[in-house]
């Protein structure tokens, strides 16, 4: 995914059942994709924060955060920008390990790169790499070396600093 013009949308949202639905449907009939949507309850359990990256020029992202905040059921709408959160995703990529000398390899790219393996079976390595967007991305690169079988990814989530 390419970073240029990849908008993040920070939104507050009651906890309650159709409100994804309402903010996707936006997405669909503005004819946007999202590239990533990561969703979960905040310190006040009947509040709920979106965050959904998009591609968007500038301008279309503004728009776009103004009909959102017309949504029923959304409290609060910020075009993110980058300098003022943290930001992470969460992925977890499993590398085939058929032979010890892959399996070094691998655990050597895990060393050299600061992430966690999160389990390790006779014939694969399940590797958590928890970073930026860009971090997560370099990781992805730089293990696509070896036979990556499946990887999952939770998307962007960001916090105000």
């Amino acid at each position: 995914m390419k970073r240029n013009n990849l908008k993040t949308v920070s939104l507050l949202v009651e906890n309650k059942p159709g409100v994804l639905f309402r903010v996707a449907n936006h997405f669909k009939r503005r004819n946007y994709n999202i590239e990533s949507i990561a969703v979960g309850p905040t310190e006040d359990k009947t509040v709920s924060r979106m965050v959904i990256t998009m591609i968007a020029d500038e301008k279309s992202a503004l728009s776009f955060t103004r009909l959102l905040r017309k949504t029923i059921d959304v409290l609060d709408v910020k075009l993110v920008e980058e300098d003022n959160v943290i930001s992470r995703e969460l992925a977890l990529v499993k590398i085939l390990t058929k032979d010890q000398a892959t399996r070094d390899s691998v655990i050597e790219l895990v060393k050299s790169k600061g992430v966690k393996v999160a389990e390790v079976t006779e014939d694969s390595i399940i590797i958590e790499v928890s970073d930026s967007f860009e971090g997560v991305e370099d990781f992805i690169n730089s293990a696509s070396r070896f036979t990556v079988c499946s990887i999952s990814r939770t998307g962007v989530t960001v916090i105000e600093k």
